[in-house]
Order: C-alpha cells, then structure tokens, then sequence
C-alpha cells in the first residue's frame, strides 16, 4: 500500500509526487496501515483532499474537527494543520489528491492575486463535501477521476492536468472568504517555528524551554498554542516524532537499535524500547523484523 506521509509527514516538507517534476499527488490509502489508524500532523502549501471510500474518518484542521463518512470528502486549504484518524468503528480507506498551487498559475500576477483570495489565509480553512449538496458531486466525481486516470493513464499530463484544474476550480466556487484573522494566523506561524525546531534537532536533548524558545514565546504559551492547534503537549509531539523518525530508520537500515536510539534522541535504548513499546504494542526488534515480513 502506497503511503506517502511515511516518507514526507513532516510538518513543512515537500510531497512525493507520483511524477518527477509534476506537483499532483493521486493515491488510494488505507488508516489499517498508519500506527494508531492516524497519520500525523502536516501542513503544505498544496491544496488537498480527501474522499472517503469506507468507514469514516475524523480529521483536524487548525484546531477544529470534522467526521468524514464514506461517499464524502474534504477540502484543506493551503498551508493548514491537518491529520485524520479513522473514525471510531474501525478502518478507514481514501483517495487522496494534493495540488499544488504552481499547477494552478501562482507564477502569474492575476492567478497569485486569485489563489490569494481564494486559498490564501483569509479564505476559508476547508470544505466539508458531501453529494447531497448543489456542487459538490461534480468534485466528488473529479476526485475519482484523477484517480483513474493517474492509475490507467499516467503519461498523459494534459488530462491529468485538466481535471486538477477543474476540480479546484469547482471547489474554488464554494470558498468563502473570511475576516482577517491575524491571531490565528500569527498562532500558527509559531506552531511552524517550534515544530521546525523539533525537526532539525529531534536527535539532541531537548526541552520545552528549548521548543518555546524557537517560538519566542514562555513556556506556558508553548504548552497552550501545542494544544490548541495540535492536541498534544510539547513533550508529547517530540516523543511522536522522534519514535517516526526510528521507525523510518528502523525500516530502512539495518543500524543496531541502540545507534538508532541515540540519534533519534532517546539516551538510552532500554528507554528507547520502553517507549517505542508504549507508544506501538511491539519492541523496536519486533517491528523491524514485522516490517521485513510485509515488504516481502
């Protein structure tokens, strides 16, 4: 099963596009295959969506939560914290299909002054879509279809492409603008700053006073604005992304699990098993040999 936030579900970097040099990325997935039936927190300059094919979906934007049922879908705008987790019930399969603006004619001055206004930060946070109203059946519709055609027809980038612009012409249609919010918006920014922050040195010794200080703000308010937006404490949002960060080590290298611990910013590997046990149900050995297993 394709999944490209294992490779790129840091909160500000590029996506895995399924063609080089073309920012479209068309893909089925499945909860069942992210720990905890969740990925994690991200946020991108694409335009994203997602159509839930089965089950339902509860998924987080910029601090408010929407639930997703089979049949329908949701808009996220660009450069909004977001994540989904299966609804509770069981597993959750999608299509999701991000578009980045460059795709949309940002190069331009008329299409930046247009995505601006309507995918800009003073344009609505995300559309929930459902076949029931006026519209959104004609997105819903393109959502499958860029699915086909990236599956059955990949070469051609004209078709892809038409309907890429179609789908966030029609969701375009339905985007409010909203007030300025400049808290909101001057919130996130600091979110992006701290969480950057953990990013670049998830490996050495960290505190909160350290993950406030990249936001320039005390410690309490770091603790307030991580659960507000995020949901998690500080603390918490490190031990998560340090233990992704192993995982990916553990999958993709054959380093001992006590090298891995060390870089990964854990100061000792029995600590390092405790938690990754805590957090995953399995030891760090279990999951290695769990993943060699499922790529065979």
């Amino acid at each position: 099963m394709y999944k490209p936030l294992e490779i790129f579900s840091d909160l500000s970097e590029k996506l895995k596009y399924n063609l080089p040099d073309f920012p479209l990325c068309v893909y089925k997935g499945s909860l069942r295959y992210y720990d905890s039936n969740a990925f994690a927190y991200h946020w991108h300059a694409d335009l994203e969506f997602v159509l839930v094919l089965e089950g339902a979906m509860d998924y987080f934007v910029n601090g408010r939560t929407i639930r997703i049922k089979d049949g329908s879908a949701v808009f996220v705008n660009s450069k909004r914290l977001h994540r989904g987790i299966s609804a509770p019930g069981g597993n959750c399969s999608y299509i999701v299909v991000t578009v980045h603006p460059a795709l949309l004619g940002e190069s331009t001055f008329a299409g930046k002054a247009y995505l601006d206004q309507k995918f800009g930060l003073n344009a609505e946070d995300f559309l929930l879509l459902s076949p029931q109203v006026p519209g959104h059946p004609q997105i819903l519709r393109l959502l499958e279809e860029l699915h086909d055609r990236m599956q059955n027809a990949p070469g051609n980038l004209l078709h892809l492409l038409t309907r890429a612009v179609e789908l966030c012409a029609c969701t375009a249609d339905h985007v409010r603008e909203k007030p300025a919010e400049a808290a909101d918006a001057h919130q996130l920014a600091l979110i992006h700053d701290m969480t950057d922050h953990i990013h670049r040195h998830y490996g050495t010794k960290m505190t909160i006073d350290d993950i406030a200080a990249a936001g320039s703000v005390c410690r309490s308010r770091c603790c307030e604005l991580f659960k507000k937006h995020m949901h998690l404490t500080p603390n918490n949002y490190l031990i998560q992304y340090r233990i992704r960060k192993s995982r990916e080590m553990l999958k993709e290298t054959n380093r001992p699990v006590s090298e891995i611990a060390m870089d990964c910013g854990f100061q000792t590997a029995s600590y390092f098993s405790h938690v990754f046990r805590k957090q995953l149900g399995q030891t760090p050995q279990e999951f290695r040999a769990a993943s060699v297993v499922s790529a065979s």
